[in-house]
This record gives C-alpha cells, sequence and structure tokens, in this order.
C-alpha cells in the first residue's frame, strides 16, 4: 500500500493554523494598559516576527538534517541525550500541545457562546469546547488524507477572515483613529522596562507554533528541499499577518477603549460595522479556533509516537493506522485536553504554556551549535543562513523573554521545573522497564 505524505502546503498550513489563535487577538489590550506608545507596541510584534523567523531558520537546518517526526523530542535527544529528548516530549504532551488545545477549545466554545441569541451556560460552553476536541481528533485519527484536506481547507478559511478583516477595518470604518507611529524620545527607555518585556511574553505566546511542521517532517515525501521553505514561508506570512491586524485594531478603536481589555476583536469590529461587530467577529474567530484546535491535534501526537516507537514501555502510543497515523496518541493528547477544559479555566496556563514551549525551542537552537560541534560530518541538505548570527538573535530573544517570566510569574517558572522534574523521573523509570525499541539518538 503506498503511504500518503503531507504536501508542503499542508505543512504549511499546520504552522499557520498553529500560530495564529487566541494571542493575537487579545494580547493587545495588556499592552496598551502599560505602554503609550504605538511605535513601541507595532515593534513588539516586529520583534517577536523576527525571532520566529530566525527560530524557522535554524529549525530548518535542525529538521532536515533529523528528518524524522517529532520536533524538540528528536533534535534534544540527538543533540544531548535521550533523557532531554523525552522530557521535550513530556513537555509537548502534557503542556506544549494539550493545555493550549484546551485554552482555545474554551475560547472557542466563549465565541461561540457570544454569537448565539441568549448566550450559553457555562455547563454547555464545557460541553461544547469538549466536542470540538473530540470531534477533531476522530477526523485526524482517520487517516492522514482526510487529516491533511481538513487542516488544509480550516487554514484557508482563517486567512481569508483575517485578511477580510484587515481590510474592512482600513476601508470601512466610520471613525477611524489616528495611528501615531513616529518614534518617540521616550521608546528606547520604554522598551528596556519590565512592562515591555511582559508584553513580549503575550507576543512570543501569540508566535508559538513557528516550529509545528517540524513533527510531521517524516511523513513529508520530502523534508530535506520543503521543510525549510515552508517554515520560512509559513512563519513570515504570519508575520505580516499579525503586524497588519493590531494596526487594524488601532485604526478601528480609540486606545481607551481596547486598554486592559481581553476581547480586542470585538471593540475593533463595534468600530468598524457597530453593534453588529461583537457578533459578527465572534462568528469568526470561532471559525478560526477551529483550525488552531485542529492543528495542535495534528501535530503533538506525532512527538507521542516517537516515543512510543523508542521506549519499550511506552510502546503503545506509537500504535497506527494502516497508513502510520498515530490514533492512539491523538486519544491520549485529547484526553489530556479535555481533562484541562472539565478541571481548569487556565489564566495563567497561556504564560506557563508560552514559556515552557520558549524554552524548549531555545535548547533545541542551541543544539543546532553542539550538532554542528559533535556531529560536522551530519549530511546537512540545508545549513541555515546567517548562522551564527540567525540563531543567536533567536536565542537571545527568547532567553530575555524567559528572564521576565521567571521575574513576573515565579510560580510559573517554578512549575516549569517541577514539570521538567516528573519527566525526567518518568524517563528514568521507563528506561527501566523494559529494553528499548531503538536507540533515540540514531534514526
Amino acid at each position: 500500500m503506498t503511504r500518503t505524505t503531507f504536501t508542503p502546503r499542508t505543512a504549511m498550513a499546520i504552522i499557520i493554523a498553529n500560530m495564529v489563535g487566541v494571542g493575537v487577538f487579545t494580547a493587545l489590550g495588556y499592552q496598551l494598559a502599560d505602554i503609550d506608545s504605538l511605535f513601541a507596541i507595532i515593534m513588539l510584534w516586529v520583534i517577536g516576527g523576527l525571532a520566529a523567523l530566525c527560530g524557522a531558520l535554524s529549525y530548518a537546518e535542525l529538521g532536515a538534517s533529523l528528518p524524522r517526526s517529532g520536533g524538540e523530542y528528536t533534535f534534544l535527544g540527538e543533540a544531548y541525550h535521550p533523557a532531554a529528548g523525552f522530557i521535550s516530549g513530556w513537555v509537548s504532551a502534557t503542556i506544549g500541545f494539550a493545555a493550549p488545545t484546551a485554552v482555545v477549545a474554551i475560547a472557542f466554545a466563549d465565541y461561540t457562546g457570544a454569537i448565539l441569541p441568549g448566550g450559553v451556560s457555562p455547563l454547555m460552553q464545557k460541553i461544547i469546547a469538549v466536542a470540538l476536541v473530540v470531534i477533531l481528533a476522530a477526523l485526524h485519527a482517520r487517516s492522514r488524507h482526510v487529516s491533511g484536506a481538513t487542516q488544509t481547507i480550516f487554514t484557508a478559511v482563517k486567512i481569508a477572515l483575517i485578511t477580510a478583516f484587515i481590510l474592512a477595518a482600513f476601508l470601512l470604518t466610520a471613525e477611524p483613529q489616528v495611528l501615531d507611529l513616529a518614534p518617540k524620545a521616550s521608546d528606547p527607555g520604554v522598551m528596556m522596562s519590565v512592562p515591555y518585556g511582559i508584553a513580549l511574553i503575550y507576543v512570543s505566546y501569540a508566535y508559538t507554533g513557528w516550529n509545528a511542521a517540524t513533527y510531521v517532517s517524516g511523513e513529508m515525501s520530502n523534508p530535506q528541499k520543503d521543510l525549510p521553505r515552508v517554515l520560512f514561508l509559513g512563519t513570515a506570512l504570519v508575520t505580516v499577518l499579525y503586524v497588519l491586524i493590531n494596526l487594524a485594531f488601532l485604526y478601528a478603536a480609540p486606545v481607551e477603549a481596547m486598554q486592559g481589555k481581553v476581547e480586542i476583536g470585538y471593540i475593533a469590529a463595534e468600530g468598524i460595522f457597530g453593534e453588529t461587530g461583537g457578533r459578527l467577529v465572534g462568528g469568526m474567530l470561532a471559525l478560526l479556533l477551529i483550525s488552531t484546535v485542529s492543528a495542535m491535534t495534528l501535530a503533538g501526537p506525532r512527538a507521542l509516537q516517537a516515543i512510543g516507537e523508542d521506549y519499550h514501555a511506552m510502546r503503545w502510543l506509537s500504535k497506527s493506522t494502516a497508513e502510520g497515523v498515530p490514533w492512539l496518541a491523538i486519544c491520549f493528547q485529547s484526553g489530556i485536553a479535555i481533562f484541562f477544559i472539565l478541571s481548569s479555566t487556565f489564566d495563567e496556563i497561556l504564560v506557563f504554556a508560552g514559556s515552557m514551549l520558549a524554552f524548549n525551542s531555545l535548547l533545541a537552537i542551541v543544539g543546532l551549535f553542539v550538532l554542528r560541534w559533535r556531529q560536522p560530518d551530519l549530511p546537512r541538505p540545508y545549513k541555515t543562513w546567517g548562522y551564527p548570527i540567525v540563531p543567536l538573535i533567536y536565542l537571545t530573544i527568547t532567553a530575555v523573554t524567559l528572564v521576565f517570566v521567571i521575574l513576573d510569574r515565579p510560580k510559573a517558572a517554578l512549575g516549569g521545573l517541577a514539570l521538567i522534574a516528573v519527566g525526567f523521573l518518568f524517563w528514568f523509570l521507563t528506561r527501566n522497564l523494559g529494553h528499548n525499541r531503538r536507540n533515540p539518538r540514531h534514526d
């Protein structure tokens, strides 16, 4: 039987859908509460995009050199030690994908409730969120063809709706705001302040997902050739969309109306369409969030599948269909997401999940230097453009962001350390519960 593979178009759809979620539709309100310079705010999104692009260019070398599905699980296991790869997969499963899946599903239920007459009860919101996770898990567990087609369609709708919203903001806003984007003399001080660093945390979370295609690289027909292009183009497109949509928000609604608010999309839509704008944007965001949950359901289980292939005690995670779709890993990750939906509201999980994923990717890109030193003869169909400057830019921006997480959210940092410690303990026990099925450091 001929194995179906993911096309570059589907891989790019996975990147875009993973990146564009709740972050870009909520971060601006928090930023405006502490930062009074529009130039500094737009630069937040430019800096975040620069970091993501540098990260994507660096991951392209890792993914082309180690084209096995699994993302950081594969990269860290090869660069450092199997334990590092296992813990990375553990983090991806418990926090990196399952928790954001739950958060986005809850947001989907909230927006769905907002556009229905009379709204819905909290219990019904949880039912809607769980139903979304279950339906998408069933679709992605069925076959790679259905999975890829579903993701491509949802992502195409997402791009079309965001583009339409941006155009509507600049063409239909009855009382547009003046966009004063000129730099101010105080901007350098603002951009070195703690509030600016905290705002960068939210931006960093909004850009999370630029590396998603590396989780399915082993299921692409020619990852060595296609992965670098897919990573760069997908990340570049999202960066442009993020800058434009924040300009659209600022153009359509007064700053005072958005300061400290979460529902930025609603507020901006009211400035564009009038009183019906809130419901229109609620419906649009609900459609966008389906794509995000879909992408996370597709990408995350591949790391779990790789763990199951490598560790005898976890072999059940590698169970797959005739096409190689990891249906049991999809069910496992979706089950964790459902647990989160039913047990928590996850107000703080956004920063926690974003910082853990950033730490994962930081270690992976440090691993790029490690692999060049330890394995100079490793086949590298693509080498990072601008090396070593490009990966160093990513590492610097990400390290600064993580320092602000530690300073402002010490509980989140301690929680991350606890999660890593539990992952290491689990790896130690798993390693001794039977022989490994293969050497995780070699493909």
